[in-house]
């Protein structure tokens, strides 16, 4: 059967082209399908309402800009065959199809040692199988083991087309400007030196705008306190169901859940259980929330207190700061255990401390090049005047503590 192309829709871009039929045959896929029931920015809908988007309409808008780039380069001169088109897009279309519910939230948490970059290394190679080896070349782009590094760069880098997409989509959603840069600028700028993806000379203030508008994107709202109370409110919900799931307790899940509920879960478990990726898969945000909505009125009263709190948003409060916050720790665990009477061994549920950073360009990854007028290649950091200097290149690292109030 043909499939003929596909137009969507996008309140960010207008209309998305997707004439493949290898596309088409991807996003019509169950595992790529999930993605509409994975919200992109976690818990942050609780502080932004309108941050309800999911994984597949990122997905979907990265693929778009992902054409648009390699438009670019082909109109520059640079050859890019039909084949590797396809294949880069592939490859981006599933970067973030390994995602656990809530995204970042729960990264860890289902599974130990288990990045969502690992799981979509996984389907893809699964899906490839039963396609008939349609996503091999993606795969490759993918791993970083394509001969044409520019096309990896492109999915996966300091100035990917994954990041232009998530900051432009998640300001529009948020409501957040500050996260609004000139993608279609950036993209008309982009050129190939050497096999490495650079900007030309005259495209660096719109890439000192992208990384200046990633770093208030991080403080404003991904790593906003409030976002970040609830995150970790999310997986100290988890936490406590699973140790009750240790004891032997019998709580409702879904059947999916609760598998990855009730065994201990690591990296090998994938390799030695055929079918655990075939269950993850079955895995969205609804399987959450159904459990939490359930367990608010289990007989454990941490339990059902911590699911009571999300679900009527009665978050942690939350004190960020640069300093040592031990003695905060300690002078909040005295007042908590005072006023709630909460024996030591459940303390950690309602106080928690811990650190969040924020990395705006990492100098010492693969770099942003800039190829400049008289040939020279410089480092983004490294051009007359730098707006991302030494000091913005350094990760900002705080302290935060969570408790009731």
């Amino acid at each position: 059967m043909h499939i003929r192309g596909k137009i969507i829709n996008d309140p960010v871009y207008g209309f998305l082209r997707f004439p493949e039929e290898e596309l088409l045959q991807i996003i019509n896929h169950p595992y790529f399908q999930r993605l509409r029931n994975i919200k992109q920015m976690g818990m942050a809908q609780l502080v932004y309402p309108g941050a309800v988007h999911t994984r597949f309409h990122h997905s979907l808008g990265a693929c778009h800009l992902m054409g648009k780039a390699l438009d670019e380069l082909k109109a520059k001169g640079l050859e890019v065959s039909k084949q590797e088109y396809t294949a880069a897009r592939i490859a981006i279309l599933l970067h973030d199809v390994g995602h656990a519910p809530f995204s970042h939230a729960l990264e860890h948490t289902l599974i130990e040692g288990v990045s969502h970059e690992d799981i979509s290394k996984l389907i893809m190679q699964q899906m490839n199988t039963e396609m008939g080896g349609i996503l091999t070349d993606a795969i490759e782009i993918f791993n970083s083991s394509y001969p044409k590094q520019y096309l990896h760069q492109l999915v996966s880098s300091q100035l990917d087309v994954d990041r232009m997409d998530y900051l432009n989509r998640d300001s529009f959603y948020t409501g957040v400007s500050e996260g609004v840069i000139g993608y279609d600028r950036i993209l008309q700028m982009l050129t190939v030196n050497d096999g490495r993806l650079m900007v030309e000379e005259k495209g660096v203030h719109s890439v000192e705008k992208f990384i200046i508008a990633r770093r208030l994107m991080y403080w404003q709202v991904y790593l906003h306190k409030t976002v970040l109370s609830a995150e970790i409110l999310l997986i100290n919900i988890l936490k406590r169901a699973k140790e009750l799931a240790e004891k032997g307790v019998e709580l409702f899940t879904t059947p999916a859940f609760r598998f990855f509920l009730y065994n201990n879960l690591n990296a090998n478990s994938f390799a030695e259980n055929k079918e655990l990726l075939s269950l993850y898969c079955q895995l969205d945000d609804n399987d959450i929330m159904t459990s939490i909505k359930v367990w608010r009125t289990n007989e454990d009263k941490i339990l059902s207190n911590l699911c009571r709190m999300i679900t009527e948003r009665r978050l942690y409060k939350v004190v960020l700061s640069t300093a040592n916050p031990e003695e905060l720790y300690e002078q909040k665990k005295k007042e908590l255990k005072e006023k709630y009477n909460i024996p030591e061994e459940e303390i950690g549920y309602y106080l928690s401390t811990g650190f969040t950073s924020n990395n705006t360009y990492n100098i010492n990854d693969e770099k942003i090049q800039i190829a400049m007028k008289d040939g020279a290649v410089r480092d983004i950091s490294e051009i007359d005047n730098p707006v991302v200097n030494q000091a913005l290149a350094k990760p900002v690292h705080k302290n935060y503590i969570c408790y009731i109030s």
